[in-house]
């Protein structure tokens, strides 16, 4: 069965779907409160996030960069704000899909499917393609293409960091919280410049994508 996690404050929208939905033998949870949504994706699982961005307490921007710091799990967002910008930041920040208010509930069931298909071919390919990068942790070391590269110790930490999130958007503050080598008083500025020189060491700065207001994200 497929489990999905509806972060929705519209309680009677989110009846509404959930009881369309089930009729796919999907098990739909609904919480309207960001927080604990959050909360709970730490303790469960689910197969897809269907997520509001007008929620009371956190944008769902904010929400949907939570989220894909920690898993990599389809998001897609059901909003009736209709400003283009928010759909692009939402999909810069890593939702999967972007469905406008009002829609059909049929349109959302067609959008799941169309979602975990390509997760689903995400995931075979990522079996089949290992990763460019080898993190030896106990040597403290970092190869790319076989290539070792010649990194600093705060330089080290921040592409160890990435690696683990490999695919993920990575904010700068979370650099700055999960790398013992930085200091925690560091600037936003300083961890681009040491994003900057981790790029060029690597040869190819496609490998680390900026994602405007919020971070990196490491690409294979």
């Amino acid at each position: 069965m497929i489990k999905i996690l509806m972060i929705e404050d519209d309680l009677e929208l989110a009846e509404i779907l959930s009881e369309f939905l089930e009729q796919f033998e999907f098990e739909v949870e609904t919480e309207d409160d960001p927080f604990k949504a959050l909360s709970i994706l730490k303790l469960k699982s689910y197969d897809v996030v269907i997520l509001d961005l007008t929620l009371p307490g956190m944008d769902g921007l904010e929400v949907c960069a939570a989220i894909r710091e920690r898993q990599n799990i389809p998001i897609i967002i059901s909003s009736a704000r209709s400003d283009v910008t928010d759909k692009i930041k939402a999909l810069e920040l890593g939702a999967d899909d972007y469905l406008p208010k009002p829609y059909d509930p049929r349109e959302l069931e067609a959008r799941i499917f169309s979602v975990l298909r390509r997760y689903e071919g995400k995931e075979e390919e990522e079996e089949a393609k290992p990763s460019d990068f080898k993190l030896d942790e106990a040597a403290m070391s970092i190869s790319y293409k076989g290539r070792k590269i010649d990194l600093t110790n705060a330089e080290y930490g921040i592409l160890a960091y990435m690696i683990k999130k490999e695919g993920m958007v990575v904010s700068r503050e979370d650099i700055i919280h999960n790398v013992s080598a930085i200091n925690e008083d560091s600037s936003n500025k300083s961890i681009d410049v040491m994003v900057g020189r981790i790029r060029n060491k690597l040869g190819d700065k496609s490998l680390i994508e900026s994602v405007r207001g919020i971070g990196y994200k490491l690409v294979k």
